[in-house]
């Protein structure tokens, strides 16, 4: 027999949905990442447009408590996550459930649940929101805003190398513009207060020195026009390569190919947005615990935006804040892995960002396993990266399935990007547990 197409796959899924929610109320939960909202975002419309009643929750993490007290009469409908939940779903009893997610599917699929997931499609790169415009389309609910959103959940799971998958035409189809350019954001902003604020890639003597980024602009030939610096996409050619050449000198380590790459412009309460701005922004409204904020902000609503930018304003300092701790703080080393104990010292819900940007800093090695722990009610939530990303090397998830293996808790991500929560009470057991399973794996390869 011959192998279903993904497409088909979705058209399914999407018929079997329309079916199950003629007589049903639906509660809708999401994660609350830039995916996971903007992956909301669309479902808000398309429910709306089918004038479906539902209920909304917006979690950081699905728990099982949260599971089993999730209403046995309504059609549930998981966006972003619960691919690694099957068991907990299946033991909460509940009877009519839908996944769209992209995550790894170890656990046996019960029956009850319908599940959308691109990783089982041979491993296909789109993410959640991705997959609810592509679900949309097929019940006749997508249009040029649930097109953006998923564009732009595809670039907060950093996967916009890979937009093509959700079709050749998805940036005509929601208004996206793509340059190439120096991958500095806001692409849209005066120069010299982005260069300022600008950590990735850090540049030695201008990152955080308003008058080194005078003098490098200087060097560069970069003058103001009426007052005001251009924005890096209203640079020439010959302006943005003398910046991206003073760039490199000033931090060697720097390689042309990372900080050259395709700029995504978004159409943002009737303004074009760098994207990388915009995913920021709601990523550190949930992060923050204002998913709220964050939803209505994808939703386009009326003083979003400025709550939005305020918001963003507050985790921006969170984070220098973060990383300052990181720099002083004693941190558990061996060969190629590094593990930070943040404590109480460190949002929980912005460790996965501090060590997102330790992973892709010059101060550690290719390959270096980074491993951040931060303190969540009485548990302790982890998050690992890799430098370099080495997708085909080593997978994240396996290794901290291992260790939650022996000491108990959940996990959850991808292969190089992944997480899980602990108790507190486990906490010395699960460092040394970590700490051993990384010095066996480390001398695998």
């Amino acid at each position: 027999m011959e192998k279903e197409s993904f497409q088909e796959i979705i058209k399914e899924v999407a018929d079997k949905f329309l079916d199950a929610v003629k007589e049903k109320d639906i509660f809708l939960v999401s994660h609350f990442d830039t995916d996971g909202i903007t992956s909301a975002a669309i479902m808000v419309h398309a429910l709306k447009k089918l004038d479906k009643r539902f209920t909304l929750k917006i979690v950081k993490s699905l728990e099982e408590e949260f599971i089993y007290k999730i209403p046995k009469n309504k059609l549930v409908l998981f966006l972003d996550l619960a691919s690694g939940s099957l068991e907990h779903i299946k033991k909460a009893g509940l009877k009519d459930v839908f996944i769209i997610d992209h995550h790894e599917v170890i656990q046996e699929i019960p029956k009850e649940v319908t599940l959308l997931n691109s990783w089982l499609n041979d491993k296909k790169k789109i993410c959640s929101s991705g997959l609810a415009h592509m679900f949309c389309r097929e019940i006749n609910c997508s249009n040029s805003v649930t097109a953006k959103l998923a564009v732009l959940g595809m670039i907060g799971d950093l996967m916009e190398s890979h937009i093509e998958n959700l079709g050749k035409d998805i940036l005509k189809e929601g208004d996206v513009k793509k340059i190439k350019g120096l991958m500095i954001y806001p692409s849209t902003r005066p120069l010299n207060k982005v260069l300022e604020y600008n950590s990735n890639p850090y540049i030695p003597g201008v990152t955080g020195n308003p008058q080194g980024v005078i003098e490098l602009l200087r060097s560069t030939g970069i003058e103001q026009t009426n007052g005001k610096y251009k924005s890096l996409i209203e640079l020439d050619e010959a302006e943005m390569e003398k910046l991206t050449t003073s760039i490199i000198l000033r931090n060697p380590q720097t390689k042309n190919r990372a900080i050259i790459g395709e700029i995504f412009l978004i159409k943002f309460f009737n303004k074009m947005e760098d994207a990388r701005e915009i995913s920021a922004m709601v990523n550190a409204c949930s992060r923050l615990g204002n998913s709220d904020a964050a939803l209505k902000f994808c939703m386009e609503m009326p003083n979003a935006k400025r709550e939005a930018e305020e918001i963003h304003a507050r985790y921006k300092q969170h984070i220098i804040s973060g990383l300052d701790f990181v720099s002083k703080s004693e941190k558990i080393k061996g060969k190629s892995f590094v593990i930070i104990n943040a404590k109480n010292q460190i949002k929980d819900t912005i460790i996965g960002t501090i060590a997102s940007i330790l992973s892709n800093s010059p101060l550690y090695e290719e390959g270096t396993i980074i491993s951040a722990l931060a303190y969540y009610e009485d548990k302790i939530k982890v998050s690992m990266r890799i430098c370099g990303r080495e997708e085909n090397k080593r997978n994240l998830r396996e290794i901290l399935e291992k260790v939650i293996k022996e000491v108990g808790g959940e996990t959850g991500g991808h292969e190089f990007a992944a997480g899980c929560i602990v108790s507190q009470n486990n906490e010395e057991k699960f460092i040394e547990t970590l700490k051993r399973t990384l010095e066996v794996e480390m001398v695998k390869i």
